[in-house]
């Protein structure tokens, strides 16, 4: 095999595509043909797991439908409780469920289909994004 080497004249070509807009999708938009609901035999291509039960197909029992959803503390969650113990009080941290992580169970076989973790604690200072509902893309 023979190798060539590059000239300084010649310049690599970088395959960088140019947007002349944003891609919507990409900044957090949800498509119009979301599933949000009990998808109730219409078939899914992914599932966007978020805060909110979330419309599946479960690989382990087949069943479809919404999954159970169970909280677990986050750091978001105990940093949102800390700023007002400045105070002397915390009363954020068992109302705050929307800083916890969620954690999907299939309601018929109890496997656990996914998690979504609360990993940004500046999410504290967000409250409009604390709560993000799970949805579904049908298939095409």
């Amino acid at each position: 095999m023979k190798v060539t080497e590059m000239s300084k004249t010649d310049e690599p070509v970088v395959g960088v595509p140019y947007y002349a807009h944003q891609n919507p999708y990409q900044a957090g938009m949800i498509p119009p043909n979301a599933v949000f609901g009990d998808p109730k035999g219409v078939p899914i291509q992914q599932t966007i797991y978020r805060d909110t039960p979330a419309p599946f197909n479960c690989l382990y029992c087949g069943n479809s439908g919404l999954t159970t959803v169970r909280s677990k503390l986050s750091l978001a969650a105990i940093i949102g409780c800390m700023m007002p113990m400045m105070l002397g009080i915390c009363f954020l941290c068992p109302s705050m469920d929307c800083l916890w992580h969620k954690y999907h169970f299939c309601p018929s076989c109890k496997e656990k289909v996914a998690d979504y973790e609360k990993l940004d604690v500046c999410a504290v200072m967000d409250p409009p994004h604390w709560t993000q509902e799970s949805f579904a893309l049908p298939a095409v």
